[in-house]
């Protein structure tokens, strides 16, 4: 028989960086989770990507025990690599802060196609593109179903 979920978490959390110290420790402790299993049980399967800024939806369980998923990076995170960039823009609609091209807007969609809601590889690089406009980046180039 199928556990009770008693609740959902999510975090963003630096790739093998996790610790018991806020914002983990609170969030974990008021659901009842061992928070040092977790930050072990991460660390270990995070290791890879150890630096990198990585979500996880951790399902706790009625007997206190817990499964977790990671996420890929969020596309903010990584338009802000591909530009080269420390944050975006505090204007977005004003003040263009960096460029990206639209080769780099399709890898970074390939990579998150998992975690977006959407059916094509278009419909990502859209959306990854939207997200790229909203931080003051500018997508240079023409699209590839404009061509």
């Amino acid at each position: 028989m199928a556990k009770e979920v008693s609740g959902l978490i999510k975090l963003q959390i630096k790739g093998g960086a996790a610790n018991p110290s806020p914002p983990v420790g609170p969030a974990l402790g008021a659901k009842g989770v061992n928070i040092m299993e977790f930050c072990k049980q991460f660390n270990a399967r995070t290791q890879d990507k150890a630096g990198k800024v990585l979500p996880a939806v951790i399902t706790v369980y009625s007997d206190k025990s817990f499964d977790f998923v990671i996420k890929t990076p969020p596309a903010a995170v990584q338009l802000l690599e591909a530009a080269k960039l420390k944050k975006g823009s505090s204007e977005s609609n004003k003040l263009k802060v960096g460029n990206v091209t639209w080769e780099q807007v399709q890898a970074i969609a390939e990579d998150k196609m998992a975690d977006l809601n959407c059916f094509t590889i278009h419909s990502g690089m859209k959306m990854v593109a939207g997200t790229a406009r909203s931080m003051g980046l500018t997508v240079k180039g023409k699209a590839p179903w404009e061509v």
